[in-house]
């Protein structure tokens, strides 16, 4: 399986640390965010890793040569404007053709993820219907008190009915198939436009994080997290 790592973005509540550094970059004790999710990849066997970059991108590029990570890495540059979520994948999905990994490096990705990926894994790899799979853990586990959720777990299958009462944060850790970016039109677009319409056909899965949630998500939290 190959796997994407989105490190476009501008990290703008991170602010101002992330005036004159990537957030990718951002010191995780002794890592990064982004060697902590590479050396997490390599740990699940992943060979080959996609990594979209934008803002402070040649930081990005510089850091990779530097560390010479042992693994196959494609650095794809969207120059002229960022592309969000969706959009990033939609413009890499040439190098996918079998359901692949989708990560964010904002998450302090331990080796204790990698028996609920085994698990992601399983799921949509036997069942046809399941477009997309999607690491979710309930939102009192989150070490960010201030998160209000993004989805509810019915049945395995993800939902937003009762949206005013929604449990479950996304981890940043997906599995999707790329056949669900096929026929879009739209260039810059939310990943959250290809979900919705996952969620109303009954296509997209939920694993349940039985992991304390560590991601850094603003500069207070950042701040506070005990990473050594």
């Amino acid at each position: 399986m190959k796997a994407m790592i989105l490190s476009a973005g501008f990290g703008k509540r991170l602010r101002p640390l992330t005036e004159n550094c990537p957030k990718p970059l951002l010191k995780l004790g002794n890592e990064t965010l982004l060697s902590n999710t590479i050396n997490f990849l390599k740990k699940a066997k992943i060979q080959k890793v996609i990594i979209n970059i934008h803002y402070l991108g040649e930081q990005i590029v510089n850091y990779l040569k530097e560390k010479k990570f042992d693994l196959d890495i494609v650095v794809i540059n969207e120059k002229e404007k960022i592309l969000d979520t969706g959009g990033g994948i939609l413009n890499a999905i040439n190098h996918f053709k079998e359901p692949f990994l989708v990560i964010n490096p904002d998450t302090v990705w331990s080796l204790n993820y990698l028996n609920e990926l085994q698990i992601m894994k399983d799921k949509i790899i036997s069942n046809k219907k399941n477009k997309c799979t999607i690491l979710v853990v309930d939102k009192l586990k989150s070490f960010d008190k201030d998160f209000k959720g993004d989805f509810n777990l019915e049945n395995n299958l993800i939902t937003r009915k009762k949206k005013e009462n929604l449990n479950y944060i996304y981890t940043g850790l997906q599995i999707i198939r790329p056949e669900v970016f096929f026929n879009i039109n739209l260039k810059v677009f939310s990943i959250n436009t290809i979900w919705d319409k996952l969620i109303s056909n009954n296509e997209m899965f939920g694993v349940e994080s039985n992991i304390n949630f560590k991601h850094v998500s603003t500069l207070k939290v950042y701040k506070n997290l005990d990473i050594k």
